[in-house]
């Protein structure tokens, strides 16, 4: 077989990827656990490489791979594993290179692993206003749950900033908030109506009951009158996914990628996200590109004459 021609196909091992198995396993030594794990990612990657009818390993791109890895991230691969798997298809590549049945090994040039950083779960739009809907508002404790709900996802703040405001940082008159982000690092964040609206009525209603006129900075408090712990926070967002009944792993930071994600899809520029998420580096905010890659595709489809 000449030029890795029919080395993919569905279904059981190709000859290139037995003869790099028994390469692996004679001339390098590997573990069985190392050699089981090869063969199930290269497995995996000729079964990819097959539904994209690519006749074979002579005509593979390096979009192709990296395609590969991404989707592999996708499905809920830990980056760890990912790398494995392009350890795994570098080595294929090489060895084929080696042995004469590839001219060009196509994976010297790929990515590094280390800048990949996995998906962050996100809510849907319609799923986070089941979230919002579910506190029941006739007992004070709803009230406040959905005022803290609600704030969160409008302006995207973390748990523990959540439980770090005071009444001081609100400003109703401007519609803003003002953050205590990591390392006291400050930044300001619009509020919306909804959020507005939310807050105001806890704050009339049920927290000067709470406090019983002692005095208290904390925004959110307990029926106690003290601020809320994040491990508090965390225990009322998963008591309302439950209500909501959401199918999706919600866990403290689900709201704040929530956030992310809703504004890039309607159009939000990628430094102002950055801005309103606090993050000192626009590379930490750049795990939300997913997002603009799915809209720009989106809108070539509805727009370009020959789509």
């Amino acid at each position: 077989m000449k030029n890795g021609e029919k080395a993919v196909r569905k279904g059981g091992a190709s000859e290139e990827l037995l003869l790099f198995l028994d390469y692996v396993s004679i001339e390098k030594g590997l573990s069985k656990n190392t050699l089981v794990a090869y063969e199930r990612d290269l497995s995996r990657y000729l079964a990819f490489l097959s539904g994209l009818k690519v006749r074979s390993l002579s005509f593979v791109t390096r979009s192709q791979i990296t395609n590969f890895l991404m989707k592999e991230r996708e499905r809920g691969l830990v980056p760890g594993s990912v790398s494995r798997e392009l350890v795994a298809v570098r080595m294929f590549h090489r060895f084929l290179t080696q042995e004469g049945r590839l001219k060009e090994d196509v994976t010297e040039a790929l990515e590094a692993p280390k800048l990949w950083k996995r998906l962050p779960e996100y809510l849907s739009v319609a799923e986070v206003e089941e979230m919002l809907k579910a506190p029941n508002l006739r007992k004070p404790q709803g009230i406040r749950d959905q005022a803290l709900l609600e704030l969160m996802y409008a302006t995207g703040i973390r748990a523990t900033e959540a439980t770090r405001l005071n009444v001081g940082h609100l400003s109703f008159g401007q519609g803003y908030l003002r953050v205590l982000g990591k390392g006291g690092k400050e930044r300001i964040v619009p509020i919306g109506a909804a959020a507005r609206k939310s807050v105001a009525r806890y704050l009339s209603r049920v927290r000067p009951r709470w406090l019983k006129g002692r005095a208290e900075e904390a925004l959110f408090v307990t029926r106690l009158g003290r601020r809320m712990s994040r491990v508090s926070v965390w225990s009322l967002l998963k008591k309302y996914a439950e209500s909501a009944r959401l199918k999706k792993k919600v866990y403290p930071h689900i709201l704040r990628h929530s956030f992310a994600t809703h504004l890039l899809e309607n159009g939000a520029d990628l430094r102002v996200v950055q801005e309103l998420l606090g993050h000192s580096d626009i590379a930490t905010t750049q795990i939300y590109t997913h997002v603009e890659r799915s809209r720009l595709k989106s809108i070539h489809q509805k727009f370009h004459p020959r789509p």
